[in-house]
């Protein structure tokens, strides 16, 4: 089922999410509807405060920008290929490695996209779907996504890594979206209804 995301200005999106056991109801129902969901809005990454619940649940598929950059990136994508998972309770262990900037943008974020710097390279302890426990470190795009959400898990947004400059050039897209003067593909919950 396609769930609505949430847009800016709703007050979960800034909350920082709480752990889950495996009796949380419904998980996997839940997991394939945001999987549904972010695929519905042609996303590659999604977490549970953008569908309305403060829980510490996020899912990235890196592997459709490998199609996307097959052709650019050959060489890159032998290096590292794009992953499909679903993280439970995650961690972060360490950051490390250079920063490098990236245009990101953000389903609860319509039609604002800014450069971000992170780091390269991105240690997680996690649990996967039947709650086994990991300890990976993901690098590159992986490592970009995965910070990305893991934001979105503290409470916090893309927008607040833009420049100064670039934060006073989107406020008012911002107010706009709180608002829900936007017009998106897929179904948003606005802070306020239009």
């Amino acid at each position: 089922m396609i769930l609505p995301i949430y847009a800016y200005g709703q007050a979960v999106l800034r909350k920082e999410a709480v752990d889950i056991g495996p009796d949380y109801p419904n998980l996997k129902e839940l997991i394939d509807n945001m999987w549904e969901t972010m695929y519905h809005a042609e996303g590659i990454g999604l977490a549970a405060p953008q569908i309305g619940l403060s829980i510490r649940l996020f899912l990235i598929d890196t592997t459709l920008l490998d199609r996307d950059d097959e052709e650019e990136n050959k060489e890159q994508n032998k290096e590292q290929k794009g992953i499909k998972q679903a993280f439970i309770n995650a961690e972060v262990i360490e950051e490390n490695g250079k920063e490098w900037a990236y245009e990101e943008g953000c389903l609860s974020i319509p039609d604002v996209r800014g450069d971000v710097d992170r780091p390269e390279t991105v240690t997680l302890r996690y649990m996967d779907e039947n709650f086994e426990e990991h300890v990976q470190t993901f690098t590159g795009m992986n490592a970009r996504v995965i910070q990305h959400e893991y934001d979105h898990i503290d409470g916090v947004l893309f927008i607040e890594h833009l420049k100064p400059i670039k934060k006073r050039l989107v406020k008012r897209k911002l107010e706009h979206i709180r608002k829900g003067k936007i017009d998106v593909d897929y179904k948003m919950k606005f802070a306020i209804n239009k």
